[in-house]
């Protein structure tokens, strides 16, 4: 059943578009994201749903008596109260009902035969269970402890509390609220992995719908089921989670492209025809028929990529030696006072490590740590040969905000020439006056990018990046990962992003309070492993089934990739055919050629050839193409 519709729906910005003709609808119990790069207009569609603000054109249409709850990115609880108080303010009707109850218990005791009474009793009593009556105080529980809220700070004021803790707090008062339609806008944001763990599972068995905003992959892919893409002002929809999304999206894109590309060598061909025909007469008639052709063709337009993107690459100007780091019984922590003991780990030349635990445990204190921003208070840490550190840091602290964009570039590179720095700043997205702004004026996104720039430029061999994903959006992120891949260096990264950790780490290093914990795989692996071996058959078959599960995964892919290759493999020789074809075609036209009838029927022949190997081509590609869709 549809729940909302969102019908033709606009906003415009004076003569500016940002969406239009945007139809969405949301099922019960439906599992919606919603993706696009920073700006495209998210944030702005989920507040016209949420019914804050109206629409330019087209319309929003709610079931009856639909309920909805809206949490708006970053957003803070803001209240006087206590934690508890605030999240057991949510069942204030379950409280007078438990109190209207005892008042008809008291009554009942004076007058046990008031049937009427007795029927009242028996019906709000009914209600009172079906709402959790009993349960509620320990589901407010369950949810503050999801959220990192132990109990013995249930009692804290949440006026003394930090942003973070503040969103945390809004995101489960509006879980415990259970509204009939959830509407998030990036509900991930300063929340650590095991939080992120608890909140999908949460979700997943969440009795409402859900529409959500998020940068988080790996959370899109574990939380829905059909994502709607804002992308060039259009809305469009997609079965399946978001890498369901992303396969649809290329496929969708080379499909596009070759259609555009065949009708382009199609009108090339006509064209040809009527440009050699049309005055003589024998073939006048033909080439105005092909000429009329050509009129009533309805041409596509050119497919363009689907999102202006990054596009970068880190380079090394030396190689290391084959150790890179060693870090034996280190404690970290400010003051003498040690937040984390011990830590040990190796990393290897061309390793990937990937540093993760709660917030406030001690990553970003280790990176700064290991670049000696801050002593080790014991233990010991040391770089091989050769090695030269490049450092992301995640508060961007790294920039002077009183420099332009360009400046920021520039006086670190003096001698190279200014149009080669706005080059390498064209491609992090600085064009024109954009390398004008000064840093103070620039959004926290387009400072990840300017350090990211500034990173690359530096050319080191070993990255130490703290949260480099923060303030990108999953287009950027992609680009960085894809970046990242191909960094010929080493690579150790601090990150809650678990979809960034999945494609890039060969190692995962958990830092808790009793010392760090270091497992040889990606965050996948990690979630296998950490399972410790005493636990119950039930966890053993939950191991045991996430294994077949990888297995049957990596078996997709290669049938997947296998596939891709068999289409790209058809459409080349497509391609090489037609070209065949043209050139063929061309021959014939020469004058020298229709004279002599002998090479003419020869030409023809090949021509014949060709156009039959051809069809053959074609067919080979439809067949691998829906092999491959519906290997989806």
């Amino acid at each position: 059943m549809i729940i909302l519709q969102t019908q033709q729906v606009a906003r415009y910005f004076g003569a500016k578009t940002l969406f239009e003709k945007a139809n969405l609808e949301v099922q019960d119990q439906g599992r919606v994201g919603l993706v696009g790069v920073n700006g495209s207009g998210k944030s702005t569609l989920l507040k016209i749903i949420a019914g804050i603000d109206p629409p330019d054109a087209g319309q929003v249409v709610y079931n009856k008596g639909l309920t909805i709850g809206y949490l708006a990115q970053n957003s803070g609880l803001d209240s006087n109260k206590t934690i508890l108080e605030e999240m057991t303010s949510v069942f204030d009707y379950l409280r007078e009902m438990a109190d209207q109850l005892h008042q008809m218990e008291v009554q009942l005791g004076s007058e046990p035969n008031n049937q009427k009474l007795l029927n009242a009793y028996d019906d709000l009593l009914v209600k009172f269970k079906a709402e959790n009556g009993y349960g509620y105080e320990a589901e407010i529980r369950n949810v503050l402890t999801g959220f990192q809220f132990p109990a013995e700070t249930f009692a804290k004021s949440i006026a003394s509390l930090s942003g973070g803790e503040r969103s945390r707090l809004a995101l489960a008062k509006i879980l415990l609220q259970k509204p009939d339609l959830l509407i998030l806008d990036e509900p991930t944001n300063h929340l650590d992995i095991e939080t992120l763990n608890w909140l999908e599972k949460y979700l997943q068995s969440y009795t409402g719908a859900l529409l959500i905003v998020s940068h988080d992959q790996y959370f899109l892919d574990h939380v829905t089921k059909e994502i709607y893409a804002l992308s060039q002002h259009e809305l469009r929809h997609y079965h399946g989670n978001y890498s369901n999304y992303l396969k649809q999206r290329e496929q969708d894109f080379q499909q596009a492209t070759q259609a555009y590309e065949q009708q382009q060598a199609e009108i090339k061909r006509l064209q040809t025809f009527v440009d050699k025909n049309l005055t003589r007469a024998s073939t006048t008639k033909r080439a105005q028929s092909r000429r009329k052709q050509l009129e009533k063709m309805d041409r596509l337009v050119k497919p363009q990529d689907e999102e202006k993107s990054l596009h970068f690459h880190f380079d090394i100007t030396k190689e290391t030696g084959k150790e890179v780091l060693g870090v034996q019984q280190l404690a970290i922590g400010y003051d003498q006072h040690a937040m984390v003991s011990p830590i040990n780990f190796d990393v290897r030349k061309g390793q990937r490590l990937a540093v993760i635990g709660a917030n406030g445990i001690g990553k970003s204190t280790l990176v700064k740590t290991l670049i000696g921003k801050i002593p080790a208070i014991q233990g010991t840490y040391k770089f091989g040969a050769n090695v030269e550190i490049g450092y992301y840091d995640q508060d961007l602290t790294q920039l002077d905000r009183s420099k332009t964009v360009l400046d920021t570039i520039w006086d670190e590179h003096p001698l190279l020439p200014e149009q080669q720095i706005r080059n390498v700043l064209g491609s992090f997205l600085f064009s024109g006056d954009d390398v004008l702004k000064v840093v103070h004026q620039l959004s926290g996104g387009e400072k990840a990018r300017l350090l990211l720039t500034k990173l690359a430029m530096e050319q080191r061999n070993v990255l130490i990046m703290d949260e480099p994903t923060n303030h990108l959006d999953i287009q950027s992120k992609e680009v960085l990962e894809q970046a990242l891949q191909n960094f010929s260096g080493t690579l150790i990264f601090v990150s809650h992003d678990r979809y960034f950790i999945n494609e890039l780490a060969d190692q995962v290093l958990d830092i808790q309070a009793d010392g760090s914990h270091l497992y040889a795989g990606n965050y996948d692996f990690y979630l296998e492993k950490r399972q410790p071996e005493t636990n119950t058959a039930t966890t053993t078959t939950v191991i045991s089934d996430n294994q077949a599960q990888f297995i049957a995964d990596k078996e997709q892919q290669k049938q997947r990739r296998r596939l891709e290759r068999a289409v790209t493999a058809a459409e080349e020789k497509m391609q090489q055919l037609a070209q065949q074809d043209d050139d063929l075609q061309a021959a014939m036209a020469q004058p020298e050629i229709q004279a002599d009838f002998g090479k003419l029927a020869d030409l023809q022949q090949q021509l014949e050839q060709v156009q039959a190997a051809e069809e053959d081509a074609e067919n080979a590609w439809l067949q691998a193409a829906d092999e491959l869709e519906n290997a989806e």
